[in-house]
């Protein structure tokens, strides 16, 4: 690869001069139940292709797939249907548990592609950078889109860098928009958790004046209100213009285990006597507390000869709060004149989300043409409340600005796609494209109280750590403002180059203007044995562009080892002190995928079976906090006094990803009893770490400092779980309906250090049980429960939760949320 060169001026223009339209917007619908006849426009630039018919494996989801489940929400919906798919919920992650993200065939959450109709999501300004899967990773925010305004959910379960560029490695999710002149839709939903859990407690300290604590608590709470809305209005003659907004409030949820440790100072060396009466049940852990309002808006209209209008907009605002790390009375970092009784910090962040999007439709000759321009942008700010800055003392505040961040994404797309008579079994399907992109990512500092070191000192003497507890603010010498483009061009070609075989074949040119160039090329097929039987397979490389984020995102707090101050920092790449211990410009990640997969037509059902490897070469990743008494040394001789260490994102390590999915669907008439639609589901997947990075500059060092330690190799490898099983069946008759689901998650494992601290948490099955009664044709109510058994991870033990503050695992492909039980109720018109 070279290294920011322009791209041949001559291809480029001459590509541009012929392109001419990418999105294929078919919209046939399939009969009731029968998945053979549902038309897709992922994975193919060919109209009229068919579910079965593609040469790629592609599910769908339907808006009342999303619709009937418990928690109403894209991420979670889609982590139920597909069985490659899965949706973490990590708690005391800071921001990651307010924008969480999702993982499809076990790899990073920024190596799926997200489209709105077939246009490039942006992605959320948050990178993840504490102990949960996805870590060092910037993904989409699927949840920023109201399920209202879903008409369908396309999932490619195969690379496409070559047909839609960066990200594209483990597959691509496209969301489909509804286009409804008419009707529309009103629904109100209510739920809460109804739970007990159990966890490990420790003995109390020898001579407490406090019992030990119990092993198990009861909870009513999460309590979730959400309405929705919906409507299709008309425009002019022929065009649509569809509203939906949503409001979402959301209580927040407890999963603490019991704090066993001492919280107050010795009193005339006894135990203080609020041992025996304060609630020791003093973290959040669980779902953050969160208000949402969302409102999107999806029109088009058809000008006539052939020239149709089209575009969106979309606004969220998201507020939400979520707990730290429990401060007990007589911590160091604890002021007992502002706090007598310890205190629970809040991360409050406050997300704006935005996009706009417009596009037209023409013919020109026999090209089917397609323009358009997008634009997104993701704002994060924080809010640290019931906090405080030790350093400053008894007057310090108790909430501070702690800065924040955003990203933006304008998109300029121009495509075209035609037939062409070649003398092969069917017409050439040509589509030339080209895009142009400039991103931005910005960091702002926060409020001075949020960083700064007010220079009070500890009782004994020593100085303290500098800033807002919990979550230092961003300083001045963090902010930062940047910007890049990327041009790329592309060409795809399918036929039927026999009766029975398809074959498609699609290359795509990309320049950035921070990293280089990349090509991309896919070549796939698809032979038809029987109407009823196929096989299909692929070959491709791809790759992934190094984000904004993990460019330029930089944060430092003020750490004192043995009463020096020491800035602990996450660098830039291109820091000098992080060019010292060898970081270089981040490249792009590199895949090669390959897959094989036999499609089965049952009648009106199916049956797919869809193998994969997919190689990935210098993958992006956080190292480790590099902060060894050698690090601090080997900076301070090279110049750079007061920095203790960090930590900052490095291309280097190597994966292979094997697995397999099976997937089979079938509609049954049950007579008189109604109707049933069967889809049962599942996915194998293994990932094999075959290589660390290292820099010649730590590896000098003795002990040489580890850049990425077995904890988050064993992550890679073991994080996810390797199987995940589902059975749902969606029943019907007359007016009353039912879903019932069923998902088992394999064993998965919490990695720590010492190894003596690993944690396997066991296969686990859940179940959801939605029943529903329709009153009349416009008025339906639902009840139900996601989790109905009350299934949790397996707790820790009290070695590996010492606070008692987080007793499950943030890996868990489920959640520690336990039995959610709702209603619902929906009107339409």
């Amino acid at each position: 690869m070279q290294r920011n060169t322009v791209p041949n001026k001559s291809l480029l223009a001459a590509t541009i001069a012929s392109l001419f339209a990418g999105a294929a917007f078919a919209q046939s619908a399939p009969p009731a139940g029968d998945n053979t006849a549902t038309v897709v426009v992922t994975g193919t630039r060919v109209s009229n292709r068919t579910v079965l018919d593609t040469s790629a494996p592609v599910d769908v989801i339907s808006a009342d797939s999303i619709k009937n489940t418990g928690v109403p929400e894209i991420s979670q919906a889609l982590s139920v249907a597909l069985p490659s798919l899965n949706f973490p919920r990590p708690g005391l992650a800071d921001g990651t548990d307010t924008i969480r993200p999702a993982t499809l065939r076990g790899l990073a959450p920024d190596q799926t592609l997200v489209l709105v109709n077939s246009k490039r999501r942006h992605t959320s300004s948050l990178v993840n950078l504490n102990g949960t899967i996805g870590r060092g990773s910037a993904a989409v925010d699927m949840n920023t889109i109201p399920t209202a305004m879903v008409k369908s959910i396309e999932v490619l379960r195969d690379g496409a860098s070559a047909q839609y560029g960066s990200d594209a490695i483990a597959g691509v999710v496209n969301i489909r928009l509804r286009t409804d002149r008419t009707g529309g839709e009103a629904t109100v939903s209510y739920g809460a958790r109804l739970t007990e859990y159990e966890f490990a407690v420790a003995p109390p300290p020898a001579g407490a004046n406090w019992s030990a604590g119990p092993t198990s608590r009861k909870r009513t709470d999460g309590q979730t209100g959400t309405v929705s809305l919906w409507k299709g209005l008309g425009f002019g003659d022929t065009g649509y213009v569809t509203i939906a907004a949503e409001y979402k409030d959301q209580a927040h949820t407890e999963r603490s285990g019991y704090d066993m440790r001492q919280q107050y100072p010795l009193v005339n060396g006894a135990f203080d006597p609020r041992e025996a009466t304060i609630n020791r049940f003093n973290a959040w852990y669980g779902e953050p507390e969160m208000k949402q309002s969302t409102v999107f808006v999806n029109a088009g209209n058809n000008l006539g000869d052939g020239v149709k209008l089209y575009g969106w907009t979309s606004y969220q605002k998201r507020e939400a709060r979520s707990g730290g790390f429990f401060r007990r009375a007589l911590q160091d970092n604890n002021t007992i004149q502002i706090y007598p009784n310890g205190f629970l910090p809040i991360i409050a962040p406050d997300v704006d989300d935005f996009s706009a999007a417009g596009g037209v439709t023409w013919t020109l000759g026999s090209w089917d043409m397609d323009t358009s321009l997008s634009y997104g942008k993701n704002k994060m700010d924080y809010t640290i409340e019931n906090t405080l800055n030790r350093s400053i003392g008894p007057s310090s505040k108790t909430s501070f600005d702690a800065g924040g961040y955003s990203y933006d994404q304008l998109t300029f797309n121009l495509s075209g796609v035609r037939q062409f008579d070649v003398g092969l079994a069917s017409d050439l399907n040509v589509a030339v494209g080209a895009e142009a992109r400039r991103e931005g990512y910005k960091l702002e500092a926060g409020e001075p109280d949020s960083y700064r070191n007010g220079g009070v000192l500890l009782p004994s003497g020593a100085p303290t750590a500098s800033g807002s507890q919990v979550f230092p603010g961003f300083r001045p010498s963090d902010a930062s403002n940047n910007h890049r483009t990327a041009l790329s061009v592309f060409a795809d070609f399918e036929a039927n180059l026999t009766q029975n075989f398809l074959g498609s074949f699609a290359v795509r040119g990309e320049h950035y203007s921070d990293f280089g160039n990349n090509w991309s090329g896919k070549l796939a097929g698809r032979y038809n044995f029987t109407k009823d039987f196929a096989l299909r397979g692929s070959v491709q490389n791809g790759f992934r562009a190094p984000s904004m984020q993990q460019q330029f995102f930089t944060s430092t707090s003020t750490n004192f080892i043995n009463g020096v101050p020491f800035d602990i920092t996450t660098f830039k790449p291109s820091d000098p002190a992080a060019v010292a211990m060898g970081a270089k410009p981040l490249e792009a990640e590199k895949s090669t995928n390959y897959s094989f997969g036999a499609v089965m037509k049952l009648g009106r059902g199916s049956l797919t079976v869809d193998g994969y490897k997919i190689k990935i070469r210098n993958r992006i990743v956080l190292s480790e906090n590099l902060t060894a008494a050698n690090v601090r040394n080997f900076l301070t001789s090279r110049g750079f006094v007061g920095i203790g260490g960090g930590r900052f994102f490095i291309n280097g390590v190597d994966t292979t990803t094997d697995g397999v999915d099976v997937v089979f669907n079938h509609p049954f008439s049950l007579g008189q009893a109604g109707k049933l639609d069967l889809t049962v589901a599942g996915n194998y997947t293994k990932t094999d770490v075959t290589r660390v990075p290292a820099t010649a500059q730590l590896a000098a060092l003795s002990p040489a400092p580890i850049l990425f330690d077995r904890v988050n190799v064993l992550t890679f490898e073991e994080g996810t779980p390797k199987t995940k099983f589902s059975a749902s069946g969606t029943w019907s008759m007359g007016p009353w309906g039912a879903t019932l689901r069923a998902t088992r998650y394999g064993k998965i494992l919490t990695p720590a250090s010492p190894a003596t601290l690993d944690q396997w948490a066991s296969a686990k099955t859940l179940v959801d049980l939605e029943g529903r009664y329709a009153f009349s044709k416009q008025l339906s109510l639902a009840v139900g429960a996601d989790n109905l058994f009350d299934q949790y991870p397996d707790a820790y033990t009290t070695a590996q939760n010492t606070t008692g503050n987080a007793p499950f695992s943030n890996y868990s492909p489920f959640g520690r949320s336990g039995r959610y039980v709702y209603a619902r109720m929906s009107y339409a018109f």
